[in-house]
């Protein structure tokens, strides 16, 4: 039996929560009066852009450095991300003196690097996309003896970020669907493991932009596949998989359907939620919007959370959406 068959969500994502709770932020949950109108649904938003360091990615890295022990410490860390576990794991890196290296792919977000330099976090550029700066951090922890933080291919990464599920069960237990942005898998698999495991009921969708669609792909495979992915404002959820990812089974099990964005409604999403909720979200955090937004007939009547990932939007990018809205 594979590890990925053996996990037991549920237990990991308790036994994460008693772990870092006194070191995260219990994120709000907010109905969108909006998005509520618009599909005829009580329609709520979890605020993962309000947790520290701006995304949900502090709540697997912090589980992760928490259970290290003193000689992994003092050995230091290598990790590799496209941005905000990359944030998450430099804050975190400094606020425990644990020494290492954070690996990103050259195409990172310019809004994300700068957040993780701020963190004095030592960096390092890497060709291609986020899984040649993944092979790259683990071959190096395996020669010098450090311990690699995966942004995803972890028990400890999945229960961290599957907190999420338990402290939505806490705000409301009436959920019908939960529209969840998917990259490399450990956000879904968290969370749709500990809601399915309490409510098999739920729904989960898995959103993906088009440009970047690998996890969905391999899922249609029935195997983690290499594709190239193509540059998306979504770029938190863009880039490869692990091969030996644990998250593919467990997304494959838990993950009732699936949606692919394109850039146009990505877009769209992103300045939606600025202007109805004031609200500033990365290209990531706007799938699930988008993905309601698409077709928001399809949740009438029902309790629907749509998970809000991360806020690292560049004022760049922003510009380019707005004066690409002003033209349109």
């Amino acid at each position: 039996m594979s590890e990925a068959a053996r996990l037991d969500v549920a237990a990991l994502v308790i036994d994460a929560e008693q772990r870092i709770r006194g070191h995260i932020r219990q994120t709000a949950l907010e109905r969108s009066n909006f998005l509520s109108q618009l599909a005829d649904a009580d329609v709520y938003l979890k605020l993962e852009s309000n947790q520290i360091t701006g995304s949900f990615k502090l709540r697997g890295a912090m589980n992760k450095m928490l259970a290290l022990s003193a000689e992994e410490r003092t050995n230091g860390v290598l990790t590799a991300s496209s941005g905000n576990h990359g944030a998450a794991c430099a804050y975190l890196m400094t606020h425990f003196g644990i020494p290492g290296t954070i690996f990103l792919p050259e195409s990172v977000s310019p809004a994300k690097l700068e957040a993780i330099r701020s963190y004095g976090a030592d960096t390092e550029l890497v060709p291609g996309d986020g899984i040649e700066a993944e092979k790259l951090a683990r071959r190096l922890a395996a020669e010098r003896g450090q311990t690699y933080v995966s942004p995803y291919n972890d028990p400890s990464i999945i229960g961290g970020q599957g907190t999420i599920g338990l402290e939505l069960r806490r705000q409301t237990e009436d959920i019908d669907a939960v529209l969840v942005p998917v990259g490399g898998g450990g956000l879904v698999a968290g969370v749709g493991g500990y809601l399915k495991s309490v409510d098999q009921k739920v729904e989960i969708i898995g959103c993906q932009p088009e440009n970047s669609p690998v996890m969905y792909e391999s899922i249609q495979a029935g195997e983690i596949i290499d594709m190239e992915s193509r540059p998306t404002l979504a770029d938190g959820t863009a880039g490869g998989i692990d091969h030996d990812s644990i998250t593919f089974d467990v997304c494959r099990d838990v993950v009732d359907g699936w949606e692919l964005l394109s850039e146009q409604e990505i877009a769209d999403a992103i300045l939606v939620v600025l202007d109805k909720q004031h609200l500033m979200v990365e290209g990531a955090a706007a799938l699930p919007i988008a993905c309601l937004m698409r077709n928001p007939r399809r949740f009438a009547g029902q309790s629907v959370v749509l998970l809000v990932s991360g806020s690292k939007l560049g004022l760049g990018t922003l510009r380019a959406l707005l004066a690409a809205a002003e033209r349109g």
